[in-house]
Order: structure tokens, then C-alpha cells, then sequence
């Protein structure tokens, strides 16, 4: 295991990716994403230090992207944490994919939430900006030219913070992830989920991969967030 986990698995696929997967393997896991994403993400703490912490301007909500959104899960998740904290956000997620910004479009509508298909780079060229600019499992999925062009385009639409929360390659993440995921059935979560680990970067890879300012933290068990902050 330790020797499966010492190089990136770059050059290695996951069958959602693929445009001819089974569509409806792919619903079941656009939908299973949003168990997988509260149980193990470290996205609560996330939230709780760094999206609920910002005051915005006058009366406005906390405006946030979520690039790469996938189905919408996270959006919703943490429209939610809000809503209950009384922290009105207006989300906005974006996702190259139109299988996967469909489904995100298909939810059902919520107060404070958009979804569209587009780029981060769209988003520059409008002259767009947001108080914070997220996504999460993203990382990993990018060739390096692809990943700086991300990290480029976060910090021209970030006004305050950029986090990209993504998996930490580890034999640990792979073993207990194989076995957390087992109960998820008829979708492509544990077989996507394990090659996914086997893509991802090690906290000083993902360093060493990063421009001058951004910084890694660790966000869970399974997780790190490489993070843009502005003075």
C-alpha cells in the first residue's frame, strides 16, 4: 500500500469523468456526494472558521463561488449552516460539465443559490468577484498548467479568500476510505473515490505546487485546503 501511495496516479481516469459512463451510476453519485461531503469533507469546520467569520459590506450577503461545483451538494450544504446561523450567503456554483451542472440546475430552486454551466475563467472575463472562492475535490482532476490557471484565476475573483478543499494521498485515506465507502452501491463513489486518492497530492506536493501566498492546511482526516488569503 505504502508503495502504491508514493507517486501521483496523474495519468489515472475515473469512470464519472468518462463521457459515456452510465448516466444513471452518475446520478446516484452526483447524490451520494452530498453524504460523502458532510460525513468526511471537513467542510463544517471550514465553514464555521472561514465562511461564517466574514462580514461583508453594508447589508449584503457573503458572496461565495464554488468552482467545479458537481452537483450541488456543497452549495447547498452550506446555504443551509447559514440559514440556520442567521449569515445570509448568495452562492454561486459553476461547473465545465454540463452533466454535472444539469443536475445542479435540476435541484430544487433555493433562496440565495445559482448554478451554471461555465469556467472560472468565464467568470474573470465578466469581472466577477467574491468575497470567497471554494470548490472542493477539484484539485487533484487538473493538469499543472490547468492547476495554475485555477489558482490564478481564484485570486483575481477572491476579495477576500480562496480554499480548495481537496484529498490527501495517504495509505490511511486509501484503507479507511475503502472501507467507508462500501455502503455506497450503484454509483461510482468507491471505485472513483479510492482512484481519486490515488491522483491526489501530498501536503508538500500540493506546497511545492502552489505559487508564491497560497498555503496548506490540513482539514480533515482525509482532506487539505490550499488556501489564499488577502492581507
Amino acid at each position: 500500500m505504502g508503495i502504491l501511495m508514493q507517486q501521483r496516479a496523474a495519468g489515472a481516469s475515473e469512470k464519472m469523468d468518462l463521457p459515456d459512463c452510465d448516466p444513471r451510476l452518475l446520478e446516484n453519485t452526483y447524490r451520494q456526494f452530498g453524504i460523502i461531503n458532510r460525513a468526511l469533507s471537513g467542510w463544517r469546520r471550514l465553514y464555521v472558521n472561514e465562511v461564517r467569520t466574514l462580514v461583508p459590506d453594508g447589508q449584503r450577503p457573503v458572496t461565495v463561488l464554488d468552482i467545479g461545483c458537481g452537483g450541488g451538494d456543497l452549495a447547498v450544504m452550506l446555504s443551509r449552516w447559514a440559514a440556520r446561523d442567521g449569515k445570509p450567503l448568495h452562492i454561486t456554483g459553476i461547473d465545465p460539465d454540463p452533466r454535472a451542472a444539469g443536475f445542479a440546475l435540476q435541484r430544487r430552486p433555493a433562496p440565495g443559490i445559482e448554478f451554471r454551466q461555465a469556467h472560472s475563467g468565464d467568470l474573470v472575463g465578466e469581472g466577477r468577484t467574491f468575497d470567497v472562492v471554494i470548490s472542493n475535490h477539484v484539485l487533484h482532476h487538473l493538469a499543472p498548467d490547468e492547476l495554475q490557471r485555477l489558482l490564478q484565476d481564484s485570486e483575481i475573483l477572491a476579495a477576500g479568500k480562496a480554499l480548495h478543499n481537496d484529498l490527501v494521498r495517504s495509505p490511511a485515506a486509501f484503507a479507511l476510505f475503502s472501507v467507508a465507502a462500501l455502503p455506497f452501491r450503484r454509483s461510482f463513489i468507491r471505485g472513483d473515490g479510492l482512484t481519486s486518492i490515488r491522483r491526489s497530492y501530498k501536503p508538500a506536493e500540493l506546497s511545492a505546487a502552489a505559487p508564491p501566498g497560497w498555503t496548506v492546511e490540513r482539514s480533515s482526516a482525509f482532506h487539505q485546503t490550499l488556501a489564499y488569503r488577502r492581507g
